[in-house]
Order: structure tokens, then sequence, then C-alpha cells
């Protein structure tokens, strides 16, 4: 599936939809500033993988920093089976350099 950009992503949160977003950033990272969704370390992601699995066949939009560890996060969900992963291009650099200057 094609990945997803800031402006995209954030018309559909601005909608109220209901979107599966995974954090794959570091506690600390996520604290300071997140988009929303669910954290899930990239380190623990195949771990609990169990806490999204009902999601396999569902459109799920990972994010990070900077789109790097979430496009690893893309490959290891797919080679589980998700089908539907996106990767938000440019991460939460991304976001803050459209919306919050």
């Amino acid at each position: 599936m094609n990945d997803i950009d800031v402006h995209e992503l954030k018309k559909r949160l601005d909608q109220e939809e209901k979107l599966v977003i995974i954090d794959v950033r570091e506690e600390q990272e996520h604290q300071t500033f997140n988009i929303g969704g669910q954290l899930i370390p990239l380190g623990y992601l195949l771990h609990n993988i169990d806490e999204i699995e009902e999601h396999k066949d569902s459109e799920v939009i990972v994010y990070c920093r900077s789109g790097m560890r979430s496009a690893t996060a893309k490959e290891m969900l797919a080679m589980k089976g998700f089908s539907k992963v996106r990767n938000l291009t440019g991460g939460v650099l991304a976001w803050i350099s459209a919306f919050h200057n």
C-alpha cells in the first residue's frame, strides 16, 4: 500500500475518521510530542503483535521521527501478514514542519 503524507493524515484526523495509528518511536519521544495512536516502540513491535492482530486486514498507519523506523515497521508488519500498512512520509519532523511553524 502507498505511504501517506502529513496533509492527508491531518485531513483524515480533522474529519475524525477512525484510524489505526501506531507510533514506533520510544516512550520519551512519544511523551514529548505525538500525533496520536498507540505507542509500540519498534524494538517491541513483533513482541507485541498480538495487541494489533485484530487490525491485520485494516489500514494501519505507522510513524516515527523521520519515517525511517516506521518504514522498517511497515516491512515487519507486512511480513506478519498486515496487508494495508502505510508509513507516514517524513514522520513527526514533517508534521511539525507543516503544522507547527
